[in-house]
């Protein structure tokens, strides 16, 4: 029952899927951050779908990348992009530590956040209005590796903020289970490439361990740890990178 309610709870929580209700205890929460990934595996069967749509009924390339860039924040209701911005604007304001941290936490979005959110959902929908359906596997892996890896950092990584919701999450959370989970997320995925993409499955893997070690190194240096805005900003990073190597790379 245990494992249910986390399932429940990570897919309400990173999610707009409806789900019925459980209660939110540390118990319940154990294992939430290793079902995380399987959040990524909707959205990039929902946008392998879509690519396959387009490709039976001859879409245009400018619809194609603008609902493929829009699917993941149906799914996610926006979440990982909120992050995103709130850490755009953060990072734009050179301010000190302290101040970066109380910028996350402001509701106000600024001029930074807005260029961010743009220029991020144009390059994603100019990249996926070159890809097609044969690219769904590989796609579908960014989505759920991106999440294994920020799940592995909540419960690896230090908090910049005690008592915020990332903190919460990480003091629920199994770690060692979810360490087990992310690694075996990891190796699918790195499977799923090597088989589909050939050499591009090294140059993927590559990409999102520098997407990690950098994820790390930011927000030790500028916030003094992570938090669930710099988590956001991570996923979001990451799955731009990955499919900018899977798309641009394929052309070589």
């Amino acid at each position: 029952m245990r494992v249910i309610c986390s399932f429940i709870i990570a897919f309400s929580t990173y999610s707009r899927i409806p789900m019925p209700q459980v209660e939110w205890s540390d118990e319940n929460r154990q294992y939430a951050m290793c079902f995380f990934p399987l959040i990524g595996a909707v959205i990039g069967l929902l946008l392998w779908g879509w690519l396959w749509l387009c490709d039976v009924l001859g879409v245009g390339l400018l619809l194609r990348g603008a609902v493929g860039a829009l699917l993941p924040l149906v799914v996610t209701g926006g979440i990982h992009m909120d992050g995103f911005m709130d850490t755009s604007d953060a990072l734009a304001s050179w301010q000190s530590r302290e101040r970066r941290l109380e910028i996350l936490k402001d509701s106000h979005v600024g001029a930074f956040a807005v260029m961010g959110c743009a220029g991020y959902l144009l390059l994603t929908a100019g990249l996926l209005s070159e890809a097609a359906a044969a690219h769904g596997p590989m796609l579908l892996c960014t989505f759920v590796i991106s999440r294994a890896m920020s799940a592995w950092a909540l419960a690896a990584f230090r908090s910049a903020r005690p008592k915020g919701m990332l903190d919460s999450f990480a003091q629920a959370a199994h770690k060692r289970m979810v360490t087990i989970g992310c690694i075996v997320y990891a190796a699918v995925c790195a499977l799923v490439w090597a088989l589909c993409g050939g050499w591009l499955a090294l140059a993927c893997l590559l990409t999102a361990a520098l997407c990690l070690v950098y994820y790390r190194h930011m927000a030790y240096r500028h916030f003094g740890g992570v938090t669930g805005d710099l988590a956001g900003w991570f996923v979001q990073v990451t799955e731009l990178a990955l499919t900018a190597v899977m798309i641009l790379g394929g052309k070589l």
